[in-house]
C-alpha cells in the first residue's frame, strides 16, 4: 500500500521537528516546507494527500497560501496554527476558503501530549473529503430576497452539520429575509471557544438576528440560534413559549453539542408538523437516529446530497436509516428553507 503523503508546512522548526516525528510514527510518509512561497513551489512539482498549513508565516501568511493552493492544486489543507484558538475570524475564513479543518497548536510539551491524538484523528477523517469537493464552493445568490407575511405562524428549522458545515450554515443565514417568519436552530460541531465567535460573525453578515444559545432563550421568528460549545441544546415549554435549555452530556455523547441530542429533543418538546429538519455534510452518523425519530412524529426531513456534501457521511446515515424524506443538493435546500416561510 502506497503511504499518504503529508506537506508540514511551518516556519518553527519545533513544530515542524513534532509533527515529523507524529506523523511518520503514524505511517505517513512527510515532507517540509518552511514558509509559503517554499509550500508552493513544492505543490506545484508534487501532489500530496494532505498540506497542514500555519497561519502566520513570513513573506505569505497562511491564508494568502490557501487561497494559491485553492487555485493552483488544490490539495486537503488542515490549519494548524494558534490562531485557530486566539482569533476564530481567521478559521472561518480559512474554512471559507476550502480548509477542511482546524486545530490548535501546541504551546508546550504538555500541551503536544493533549493535542497528538486530536491531530491524527482529524488527519485522518480529512482523508474522507474528495479532493473535488475542495475548491471554494459557489451557490445560487438570493440576495432577490422577498417579503415574507408576517402573520405566518412560527415553525422551527433544524439543522445539523459538521466537516464542511460553517461555509454552508453562513450561506443559509445570508439568505434568510429580514423578517424570515421561523425560528432556525444549528448544532454545527465545534469547540467551546469558537461557537460565541461564529455566532458573532454570523451575525453580522445576516439580516436576520444570530446568537449563541444560552439558558431560557426564547425561540422567536427571524432568530438563529447557534448551539453552544460543550453543551447539548434541548428545549423546554414555559406556558406559550418554547425557550432553550442548555444540557450537560449526561449520555457521554462523542459530539458535544449533538445533532442527536437536538433532534430526539424538539421531538418531545416542538409541535413536530412544525419542525423542518436538515441533516447536512458531516463525517460520522450523529443525527442520524433523531431523524428518523423526527420523520416518526411528522417532522419535515432532508439529507443534503452526495453531490454537493463535503463529507457524505452524516446525511447518508439519516437517509440509509429511513429518516430524510428527501435528500437534496444544497441549493435546493436553501430554497426549501426560504419556501417554507413564504
Amino acid at each position: 500500500m502506497i503511504k499518504k503523503n503529508i506537506l508540514v508546512v511551518d516556519d518553527s522548526a519545533v513544530i515542524r521537528r513534532y509533527l515529523i516525528r507524529l506523523l511518520e510514527d503514524a505511517g505517513y510518509e512527510v515532507e517540509i516546507a518552511k514558509d509559503g512561497e517554499d509550500a508552493l513551489r513544492k505543490l506545484k512539482k508534487r501532489k500530496f494527500s494532505l498540506v497542514t498549513l500555519d497561519f502566520e508565516m513570513p513573506y505569505l501568511n497562511g491564508l494568502e497560501v490557501l487561497k494559491e493552493i485553492m487555485q493552483c492544486c488544490p490539495t486537503r489543507v488542515l490549519m494548524i496554527s494558534s490562531y485557530t484558538t486566539d482569533s476564530a475570524e481567521l478559521t472561518f475564513k480559512a474554512l471559507e476558503l476550502g480548509a477542511i479543518d482546524y486545530i490548535p497548536k501546541p504551546r508546550n510539551s504538555v500541551d503536544i501530549a493533549k493535542v497528538s491524538d486530536e491531530i491524527l484523528k482529524k488527519i485522518k477523517n480529512s482523508f474522507l473529503v474528495p479532493v473535488k469537493k475542495l475548491t471554494k464552493q459557489t451557490f445560487s445568490s438570493y440576495s432577490d430576497r422577498i417579503c415574507i407575511d408576517g402573520s405566518i405562524e412560527m415553525g422551527f428549522v433544524l439543522i445539523g452539520a459538521s466537516t464542511g458545515g460553517p461555509r454552508l450554515i453562513e450561506k443559509i443565514c445570508k439568505a434568510l429575509p429580514v423578517n424570515y417568519p421561523h425560528c432556525i436552530c444549528v448544532v454545527q460541531h465545534m469547540p467551546v471557544d469558537f461557537t460565541a465567535n461564529f455566532a458573532k460573525r454570523l451575525n453580522s453578515l445576516s439580516k436576520v438576528e444570530v446568537i449563541e444559545a444560552d439558558e431560557g432563550i426564547e425561540l422567536q421568528p427571524s432568530r438563529v440560534i447557534i448551539a453552544k460549545g460543550g453543551w447539548h441544546l434541548h428545549f423546554k415549554r414555559k406556558l406559550t413559549k418554547y425557550e432553550i435549555k442548555l444540557s450537560p452530556n449526561v449520555s457521554k455523547r462523542f459530539f458535544v453539542p449533538s445533532v442527536d441530542e437536538m433532534f430526539f429533543s424538539a421531538a418531545t418538546v416542538l409541535p413536530a408538523e412544525k419542525i423542518v429538519a436538515i441533516e447536512l455534510t458531516g463525517i460520522g452518523d450523529d443525527g442520524a437516529d433523531g431523524m428518523v425519530e423526527l420523520r416518526k412524529q411528522g417532522a419535515f426531513t432532508i439529507a443534503e446530497s452526495e453531490i454537493t456534501a463535503v463529507v457524505y457521511g452524516m446525511p447518508k446515515e439519516a437517509y440509509e436509516r429511513g429518516g430524510a424524506q428527501k435528500v437534496l443538493d444544497f441549493d435546493e435546500i436553501v430554497k426549501e428553507i426560504i419556501k417554507y416561510g413564504q
